[in-house]
């Protein structure tokens, strides 16, 4: 049995495929998680001045020539197959899933969608968009700790000396306090960095 397809049903049929592939943007989400990764970082940095297919191998070379500061001719084989198999099975698939690419695997063909482009415009962002996404939260912790030391420092002498009524507190207590500040600070440096880190 055949069914048929009326001219409005094929109209709207086209209108929802069409939709489907002019996906031209990507949430903030989307863009954190793709550039979080060097590699896919780098497979960006090859495509951004490139027009048209190329070919996977050669994205694999460079990004191996990148990472080992070195040129493709002096590639060890090794250096260049670790990287080609990372591409090959994990990031150029997600870059093709989401739409940055065109992943030809079989073929071993790329090439760029404008989403590249949108994606290699992150690439250049200002130092504390960076900070962003490297996950530090900016808070001074070198202020703390200078300030830290110089109150310690201050309450150690003027124990020392009895200045301050600080004459009449045991040093060991001077000690203990101080160390308990340092620790304090330490455990909220520690749990910031935790909370405003890659988990990746």
């Amino acid at each position: 049995m055949t069914t048929q397809v009326n001219g409005t049903e094929s109209a709207l049929i086209d209108q929802h495929t069409d939709a489907a592939e002019q996906n031209t943007e990507l949430g903030k989400d989307e863009i954190y998680h793709l550039l979080q990764n060097e590699r896919r970082r780098k497979v960006l940095e090859y495509l951004r001045d490139r027009e048209g297919p190329v070919q996977m191998r050669d994205i694999a070379e460079q990004v191996a020539a990148w990472e080992h500061d070195t040129t493709v001719q002096a590639l060890m084989s090794d250096q260049r197959q670790r990287v080609y198999i990372a591409l090959y099975q994990a990031h150029l698939p997600k870059l093709d899933e989401e739409g940055v690419i065109d992943y030809n695997q079989s073929r071993g063909i790329v090439e760029k969608t404008p989403l590249a482009n949108e994606l290699a415009a992150h690439l250049e962002l200002p130092d504390d968009d960076d900070d962003e996404m490297d996950g530090e939260s900016g808070r001074p912790w070198g202020a703390y700790y200078l300030s830290v030391s110089g109150l310690s420092t201050l309450a150690i002498g003027a124990s020392g000396l009895g200045l301050f009524g600080f004459g009449s507190v045991p040093h060991l207590l001077v000690a203990l306090a101080v160390m308990s500040v340092y620790t304090a600070l330490t455990f909220w440096q520690v749990l910031d960095n935790f909370e405003t880190g890659d988990e990746d």
